[in-house]
C-alpha cells in the first residue's frame, strides 16, 4: 500500500478501543480548550467578517456557529468556528501546529451530514485520529522547523489533512474513501508566513481554511470522487516533493502509527501570544519573583535566541492584535509592567501605552548561534543597580512535561467562554466536554455552544 493508503486504513478502521485512556482525556482536555479559545475569538472582527463572508457567499445551513446563533453551510460554519478559534491566539499548539482550531471546527461542522449519530467516543476518537495525521505530514515535511522556515505555515499546509481524517472518521468512510479524502485534501493545502511582516490577517485563515477544506474533501470522497494515492511517494507533483523537497521524511507518516500518539505532545497555551513567546515569558517571571524584582528594578533584558525565533518574534509592530501577539519584545514588556501576558495584556489601550513602548525598547533580542532553531532562549535581566540574572526555561508551562493544572485549565476557559456566554451554559460546557464518552448526548453539546442555548 502507499503512505495514503495505510493512513486511510488507519483512519478507518482503528478501533477506538486501543487510544489509550491517558490520550483519551488529554483529547477532552483539549476540546474544552479549543472551545473557549472559540468563544472568546466569536465576537472579534476578524471573525465577525468571515461570518458576513459565508453568509452572503453561501447563505444558511446546518451548522452551528459557537457563541452566536447562525447555522451555516457546514463549510461555512468549519471555517467562520476555525477563524474564531485561532483569532485571539489562545489555542493550542504543537501538532500540526494549531491542531485544535483546524480539527474541532471541521469534526462539528460535518455532524449534520453523518446518517449516523456519533456519540461523545465518536467524537473524541476522531479528534484523536485527526491531531494525528496532522502532525504526522508535518514531521514527514522534516518537521516544523525547515517547513515553516520554507515560508509555509504548518497549520494551513498540514492541518488540512487532520481536518479530512477526523470527518472522514465520524462520515464513517471505508478506507478507500479516507484515503481518497486525505487525497483530495493535499490540493487543498496552503498557507504562507506573509502575515509575519505587517500583521496581516491572512494567519487565522490558516486555521479556518484548512478546517473547511479537510471537511470538503472527506465529503467529496464520500461521494465517491478519487484523490491521488501517490500524493506522499516520491512523485513529480507529490506533497512532499512539492512543499518539502529538501527536508522530506516520507516514514514519519507511518513511524509507531497506532502505538505513538501525537497528541500527547500538544500544548495548552496559557499566555495570549504565539506559541514561541512562552518560554521567555516564563523564564522572566521566574526571575523577577526569585529576586524580587519590580518593573521599576529593570533596566534592560537581553533575550538570546535562535535565529529562526529572532527572525519569527523579534518585531516591536503592535499596531494591529496579530503583530503584537508574534512579538516576544512585547510580551516580555507586559509581563513585566502588568504581570501577565493574557488576553486583557494585548487590548488596544494596552498596546498603545507609552509605557509599553519605553520598555520594549530596552529589550533586545539577539541571535545566539549555539542554539538549534526551535531551542528555548535565555533571557537575561540587568536592573538599575547593576544585577544581572540569566534564565532558559526549557519546559515552559502548558506543554506536555510542564501541563496546565485542572484549575488553571478551568480557569481558562471561564474567563474566555464567558465573553459570549451565560455562566450556567459555561458550567454545563465544562460537564459535557470533561466527562465525555459513550453515553454523551452531542446534540446538547452543540446546543450549549449556541448563544441562546440555555436553558438547552
Amino acid at each position: 500500500m502507499t503512505y495514503l493508503q495505510q493512513l486511510g486504513t488507519f483512519v478507518s478502521e482503528t478501533p477506538f478501543s486501543l487510544i489509550p485512556e491517558a490520550v483519551v482525556g488529554k483529547a477532552r482536555r483539549h476540546l474544552l480548550d479549543t472551545l473557549g479559545a472559540a468563544l472568546a475569538g466569536a465576537d472579534s472582527p476578524l471573525t465577525q467578517q468571515c461570518l458576513r463572508a459565508v453568509q452572503v457567499s453561501e447563505g444558511w445551513g446546518q451548522a452551528q456557529v459557537w457563541g452566536g446563533n447562525s447555522l451555516l453551510t457546514a463549510r461555512g460554519a468549519a471555517l467562520v468556528n476555525g477563524v474564531a478559534a485561532h483569532a485571539l491566539e489562545l489555542d493550542d499548539a504543537g501538532g500540526c501546529d494549531h491542531s485544535g482550531a483546524v480539527v474541532i471546527p471541521a469534526m462539528l461542522a460535518v455532524l449534520p451530514h453523518c446518517a449516523q449519530v456519533p456519540n461523545g467516543d465518536d467524537l473524541l476518537g476522531a479528534m484523536v485520529l485527526g491531531y494525528d495525521i496532522a502532525r504526522r505530514v508535518l514531521e514527514a515535511c522534516g518537521g516544523y522547523s525547515p517547513h515553516n522556515e520554507a515560508g509555509w505555515h504548518s497549520t494551513g499546509t498540514c492541518g488540512v489533512f487532520g481536518a479530512a481524517a477526523a470527518c472522514a472518521r465520524l462520515l464513517r468512510l471505508n478506507a478507500k474513501e479516507a484515503a481518497n479524502a486525505l487525497g483530495l485534501a493535499a490540493s487543498m493545502s496552503g498557507g504562507l508566513w506573509s502575515f509575519i511582516h505587517d500583521g496581516a490577517d491572512s494567519k487565522k485563515l490558516h486555521a479556518g481554511r484548512p478546517a473547511e477544506g479537510g471537511l470538503l474533501a472527506a465529503l467529496l470522497a464520500q461521494q465517491g470522487m478519487r484523490g491521488p494515492m501517490e500524493v506522499f511517494e516520491d512523485r513529480w507533483g507529490g506533497f512532499l516533493r512539492t512543499y518539502a523537497p529538501a527536508s522530506q521524511v516520507p516514514q514519519a507518516l507511518t513511524a509507531e502509527l497506532g502505538t505513538t500518539w501525537k497528541l500527547a505532545r500538544c500544548s495548552i497555551k496559557p499566555y495570549a501570544a504565539c506559541r514561541g513567546t512562552h518560554s521567555a515569558i516564563d523564564a522572566l517571571g521566574e526571575l523577577m519573583e526569585e529576586r524580587d524584582l519590580q518593573r521599576g528594578d529593570i533596566a534592560q533584558i537581553t533575550v538570546r535566541a535562535s535565529e529562526f525565533l529572532v527572525g519569527m518574534c523579534g518585531g516591536l509592530d503592535t499596531q494591529t492584535l496579530a503583530a503584537a501577539q508574534m512579538s516576544l519584545p512585547y510580551a516580555l514588556a507586559v509581563r513585566c509592567l502588568r504581570g501577565n501576558a493574557n488576553l486583557s495584556s494585548y487590548e488596544l489601550e494596552v498596546r498603545n501605552d507609552p509605557q509599553v513602548h519605553r520598555l520594549m525598547q530596552a529589550i533586545h533580542m539577539e541571535v545566539e548561534p549555539t542554539l538549534a532553531a526551535l531551542d528555548e532562549p535565555y533571557v537575561e535581566v540587568l536592573t538599575h543597580d547593576g544585577r544581572t540574572a540569566s534564565r532558559q526555561v526549557s519546559t515552559p508551562l502548558g506543554g506536555p512535561l510542564n501541563p496546565l493544572s485542572d484549575d488553571a485549565l478551568l480557569e481558562k476557559f471561564r474567563a474566555l467562554a464567558l465573553r459570549s456566554l451565560p455562566a450556567p451554559q459555561v458550567e454545563a460546557l465544562v460537564e459535557v466536554c470533561l466527562s465525555m464518552g459513550e453515553h454523551t448526548d452531542v446534540a446538547h453539546l452543540l446546543a450549549l455552544l449556541r448563544r441562546d442555548g440555555w436553558p438547552a
